[in-house]
């Protein structure tokens, strides 16, 4: 009967429209690959900076496999904490100001381990309703009471911690959010959490390496610092690597390496991927031309796009996502772009609210303006043959 019960539940997903695909990469992470067989143009990578094949990375990596070995053998309170570890989380926080830092294998237990280290029940936390997936999982772990105000609106979320009588009270949101590409107010933000004497949790996962100066971020970007913030910062995506960081006051580090489980309880991420995420730091800070280009990129997608009914939603990130609505058609359109060579995500719920289904078009500096071009052309007629 569960088996049955399964199965009814797969194909009412096939029904509305709403089951995933897997595709598998037969090439490295690049914007032309090979994909279940096809040679594609892809638009759906996060690695925003295009490090993630970057020879110099490869190199370090390989430099770190013959000195660390493969893996580290334990938890990082154990025995699976290196020398490399730490001259990580040093160069994380002074990269992104901050006075400590911690690494954690991936940005999901990062998020899932900070917030229930930091606050419980009789708690409270203020979350933007767009946050990702990990924030919100975080903060049901918490078993804090949770409120969750209208997206990027200060006002309601001003409204909720006035009337909060929460001992402890978390600001939690994305910096920029993960389907919309917009940014947070996050300067607001910060005040609202000094007036009510409130910590503020950034989830810089898409600015880290691509806004700010040398890439610091988005809270380097609004020029904000206080020990009120703390900075998580994801290594997969515009760093080309794995893994994530919490960064903050010394003592509030310090905190979350006592009482974050996903820090304590799993065996530490291999100390050859520290290595390499040493030499991403590198080119991050030196990477303003792979920056500048990507704003270019940026700029050019929405000059060339003359959409009349999909809309392409306000972002200035490589987020730049086309909203169509039905997932039905988020579906056929994604689905005839991938005929024609390209491949670009449909997005439906529930990653997106309902109604919202559309195109997530991810660029990066490896893309050229030919790539861009070629795909606003075939979004413009397909629009047209709708």
């Amino acid at each position: 009967m569960l088996l049955d019960r399964l199965k009814a539940d797969l194909a009412e997903l096939d029904t509305r429209a709403l089951r995933r695909t897997r595709r598998s990469l037969a090439t490295p992470c690049a914007p032309h690959a090979r994909v279940d067989g096809r040679d594609m143009l892809a638009f759906c990578s996060n690695d925003y900076l295009g490090l993630a094949a970057n020879p110099a990375l490869t190199r370090a990596l390989q430099t770190g496999a013959v000195h660390w070995g493969a893996g580290c053998g334990a938890s990082h309170l154990v025995s699976g904490h290196y020398a490399v570890h730490d001259e990580l989380e040093a160069r994380l926080a002074a990269f992104v100001d901050c006075e400590r830092a911690l690494y954690f294998s991936t940005g999901y237990m990062a998020n899932t381990g900070t917030i229930p280290a930091l606050v419980g029940r009789g708690d409270a936390i203020f979350a933007d309703r767009l946050n990702h997936a990990s924030l919100v999982d975080g903060a049901l772990l918490s078993r804090a009471e949770l409120h969750r105000y209208a997206h990027g609106d200060p006002a309601a979320l001003e409204r909720a911690l006035a009337a909060s009588s929460a001992r402890r009270k978390l600001i939690v949101t994305d910096a920029v959010f993960s389907m919309d590409g917009d940014v947070a107010p996050l300067a607001t933000l910060l005040e609202l959490a000094e007036r009510f004497d409130a910590w503020l949790m950034v989830d810089d996962a898409h600015g880290f390496g691509v806004l700010g100066p040398g890439g610091r971020g988005a809270v380097a970007e609004a020029g904000l610092a206080s020990w009120r913030l703390i900075y998580v910062g994801t290594l997969g995506k515009a760093a080309g690597v794995s893994g994530a960081f919490v960064a903050g006051h010394a003592d509030v580090v310090e905190w979350l390496m006592q009482k974050a489980r996903t820090y304590i309880f799993t065996t530490g991420a291999p100390p050859a991927l520290a290595e390499t995420l040493l030499a991403s730091l590198e080119l991050i800070e030196r990477g303003d031309e792979r920056r500048e280009h990507l704003v270019g990129l940026v700029a050019l997608l929405r000059r060339e796009l003359t959409l009349a009914r999909w809309r392409l939603l306000p972002s200035r990130t490589p987020i730049q996502p086309v909203l169509i609505g039905d997932n039905a058609e988020a579906l056929a359109v994604a689905r005839a772009l991938w005929d024609e060579g390209l491949w670009v995500p449909a997005i439906r719920p529930p990653t997106v609210p309902h109604g919202t289904a559309r195109l997530r078009i991810s660029l990066t500096a490896a893309h050229c303006a030919d790539d861009v071009r070629r795909l606003a052309q075939a979004l413009n007629r397909l629009e047209a043959q709708r």
